[in-house]
């Protein structure tokens, strides 16, 4: 009799949803388990970032700080890791941003020892980032640098269309017209954003940051010096005429390499020089 009575309990246990969860559990293998139970780790991927800080409220030696975060939960871009940290990590971290489409040029910085738009540069492989200021320029604070000379030579090459000639009647007030072949020499130059990338680049701007022009200016001087409907052309070339203005730029071509739009400063430079009488 006990006997039968222990079997109908077994046979009601057997048919309970819950015993049955509870007996699979207890015969599944160990490595089953950890199956079921992903750990964390495993759908994390995570990457460590240095990135150069410097405070002037808070003078001292500049450091590089780590920041580690988890890429499956961060954009492609190391914009996105920088504003990631920012706003989840450390708030006083502080870059400049604006479109993140590459036009406006105000996330110039040096990553992994190569000046670029963290806005179009791919978040590295390698288990390590290094972000830094753009090299050779006075640091404000962090990954912002003093753009002042740069764009006071940018100014001096005078970026605006010059006439000498009143315009003919009728034409006030309306565009001056310019042929297709002359605006295709325009081609390469009218692209630059100005974002530094390519004269911070540059040793002879290193060497020679207020006297050389550099290559943004320079390929800028270059872009009205081509352009049909000025007529300074003269006048611009030897406003150039310099030996550090101009002649400081040894063809290293380090402009064209870190230029982000893919242009080729070093070239318009070249031909201002061949136009020089």
């Amino acid at each position: 009799m006990a006997t039968g009575l222990v079997r109908r309990g077994i046979s009601r246990l057997q048919k309970s949803p819950a015993a049955t969860l509870f007996l699979s559990r207890a015969h599944a293998s160990e490595p089953q388990a950890q199956q079921s139970e992903p750990t964390t780790r495993s759908s994390q991927n995570l990457k460590n970032f240095q990135i150069y800080r410097w405070n002037p409220d808070n003078p001292g030696k500049p450091e590089l700080r780590n920041y580690e975060i988890n890429l499956k939960e961060c954009g492609p871009m190391v914009l996105d890791a920088l504003i990631k940290i920012k706003n989840e990590i450390d708030p006083s971290l502080t870059f400049r941003r604006s479109c993140r489409e590459g036009i406006c040029g105000s996330c110039a910085m040096n990553i992994d020892g190569c000046n670029g738009l963290a806005c179009l540069t791919k978040i590295p492989s390698e288990e390590t980032t290094m972000i830094t200021p753009l090299p050779h320029m006075f640091v404000i604070k962090d990954l912002v640098v003093d753009m002042t000379n740069f764009y006071n030579q940018y100014k001096s090459i005078e970026p605006w269309l010059k006439r000498k000639s009143p315009a003919p009647a009728g034409w006030e007030g309306k565009e001056i017209p310019q042929s297709k072949k002359d605006r295709e020499k325009l081609d390469g130059m009218y692209e630059c954003i100005l974002c530094a990338c390519c004269s911070t680049s540059c040793p002879s701007y290193w060497w020679n940051p207020e006297s050389y022009l550099g290559p943004a200016a320079l390929l800028h001087a270059n872009r009205w010096i081509m352009d049909s409907r000025d007529e300074y052309t003269q006048e611009r070339l030897d406003a150039v005429n310099d030996e550090f203005k101009l002649y400081r730029c040894h063809t290293i071509l380090n402009c064209a390499r870190a230029c982000p739009k893919g242009l080729n400063p070093g070239k318009q430079i070249q031909n201002i020089k061949s136009l020089q009488t």
